[in-house]
């Protein structure tokens, strides 16, 4: 019984990371202009009211450098959290319940499609500062 529970656990953990890696990056980047107001991404980015997003995939969570992050936040990087694709799928898709407290006034994407989009995109940059 319980390898077969085990066995369902882990194709629907592997199923939901297949669908985040299937999004579509072009069309992440046209939804990321909604995050542009707040965010940059790519060679040359600056912190602005929210973190620089260049290299954020794969990223410690609250790390970058000269950024003022919400207790919330700081509370999950302490706990070793990590900007995985799964990690930003729930922060975009309600930032406020995923970290109490965040700075962020966007109130979230809705849709699953739209979420796997951004993060396709934003997988484009490397930490290194470009494409």
């Amino acid at each position: 019984m319980y390898q077969g529970t085990l066995a369902a656990g882990l194709i629907l953990a592997l199923s939901a990371g297949m669908a985040l890696a299937e999004g579509d990056a072009a069309k992440g980047e046209k939804i990321f202009r909604k995050c542009q107001a707040c965010h940059m991404v790519g060679e040359g980015a600056e912190n602005r009211v929210g973190p620089v997003l260049t290299g954020v995939v794969g990223r410690p969570i609250a790390s970058v450098e000269g950024f003022d992050y919400s207790d919330g936040l700081k509370a999950l990087a302490a706990a070793d959290g990590t900007w995985t694709p799964e990690e930003l799928a729930s922060f975009l898709e309600k930032p406020k319940d995923f970290a109490k407290g965040t700075k962020m006034s966007f109130p979230g994407l809705r849709k699953e499609d739209e979420r796997a989009d951004v993060i396709a995109y934003l997988a484009t940059f490397s930490a290194g500062g470009g494409s």
